[in-house]
């Protein structure tokens, strides 16, 4: 049993207006099939992407803090003026320059019009096949741990993890990385972006979210009520959902 990445579950006080700003920033399509706003490559709606961890843009009533994010994506970029041009592109649409402390850095750290951070990378060899986004960044404590943790829920491969980072990505070798990135600091406010996870056909949800208990995920209220996904968090805190079978 395991479970896959399916989307990155972003919160938003105008969540057309963010998923529409995404969907210009990757290339991709918004569609609204109810009140969320779902962010996805173009040629049609197809849920989960057989590649991509794609977007989905959620309305909530409260306006994102000043708190940095505790999850941010890094978008990839070809070359030089590829990331000139994309900066600028998104800048044009209402991204703003923002720092988090990253000093004198290649890449262009960037927020989105409701202050959402994000990285537009300088161009990588090893980010050159990922797609628009090159990797979902987390903040964490003990990369290590979490290594361990996502290492188990999820059916990715991992790539790389040290004391400072730990890398995994989709046993496919397609799509974004996902990345734990040693940070100080503590959770102070709920995430306002978080990874959806999806059992995979014919396999059980309550039996995969009683395996994730046992590794160390702890259940989660945020007054979801009788709901069909679970709310849950990682051994850190970091909130993530497991999502029904469509």
């Amino acid at each position: 049993m395991a479970l896959r990445p399916v989307q990155v579950n972003l919160k938003a006080f105008d969540a057309s207006a963010v998923g529409r700003f995404w969907a210009e920033a990757l290339g991709w399509t918004a569609y609204t099939p109810g009140v969320v706003t779902y962010v996805g490559p173009a040629g049609g709606l197809v849920w989960p992407d057989p590649v991509h961890v794609c977007v989905d843009v959620i309305p909530v009533p409260e306006p994102k803090t000043a708190t940095k994010n505790r999850m941010h994506l890094d978008l990839a970029t070809v070359s030089a003026a590829h990331h000139t041009e994309l900066v600028a592109r998104l800048e044009a649409l209402g991204a703003t320059p923002v720092d988090v402390g990253q000093g004198q850095v290649p890449w262009t750290v960037l927020a989105d019009p409701e202050g959402n951070e994000f990285c537009v990378l300088e161009p990588r060899e090893v980010y050159r096949d990922t797609g628009p986004i090159a990797a979902m960044v987390v903040d964490c404590a003990d990369p290590r741990a979490m290594a361990r943790f996502w290492g188990e829920a999820i059916d990715w491969t991992l790539h790389e993890v040290t004391d400072d980072h730990a890398v995994l990505r989709s046993a496919k070798g397609v799509g974004a990385y996902l990345e734990f990135l040693r940070t100080p600091g503590v959770k102070t406010v709920p995430d306002r972006v978080h990874l959806d996870l999806l059992p995979y056909p014919g396999d059980d949800k309550e039996a995969e979210v009683a395996r994730l208990r046992a590794l160390g995920a702890t259940d989660l209220d945020i007054g979801q009520g009788d709901v069909p996904w679970t709310c849950l968090t990682d051994p850190e805190g970091h909130e993530f959902c497991v999502l029904a079978l469509p």
